[in-house]
């Protein structure tokens, strides 16, 4: 009986350190950052050009489906390739092609939802509508 009650306790302090040291997948991770479906204005340069860029369905991972409207290259040459949203766990965003190299890299903006750090130019910012 002492057996079993140990190996119960064994069981549940091994989840909970699981639990705890778990960063979870990046749907989690960017539920508790609030980022949501939605579309967004992508401006470069305080304003010189600007286009519509929706986040779409959640896929796996912290990674979503991108929509790049139509006068995007304008603002960002190469930005029409980009068909994933990707939240990652350190609160950065990342457009890219494949899932996996960005084309553009955001982390949360001043006074805006995200500004574009990579690459350095233009400098683009990320305005929920």
């Amino acid at each position: 009986m002492k057996a079993l009650a140990a190996a119960i306790g064994a069981v549940a302090l091994l989840g909970g350190f699981h639990s705890f040291h778990d960063e979870g997948d990046g749907a989690a991770v960017a539920a508790d950052q609030g980022h949501a479906p939605g579309t967004y204005r992508l401006i470069a340069n305080g304003g010189d050009a600007a286009c519509t860029v929706t986040r779409g369905a959640d896929l796996a991972g912290g990674l979503s489906e991108l929509i790049v409207g139509a006068g995007c290259p304008a603002v960002l040459p190469g930005i029409e390739r980009a068909r994933f949203w990707r939240d990652r766990k350190d609160g950065t965003v990342g457009f890219s092609e494949n899932g996996a190299d960005p084309l553009v890299s955001f982390e949360a903006g001043d006074g805006v939802d995200y500004e574009s750090y990579a690459p350095a130019l233009p400098l683009l910012t990320l305005v929920a509508e």
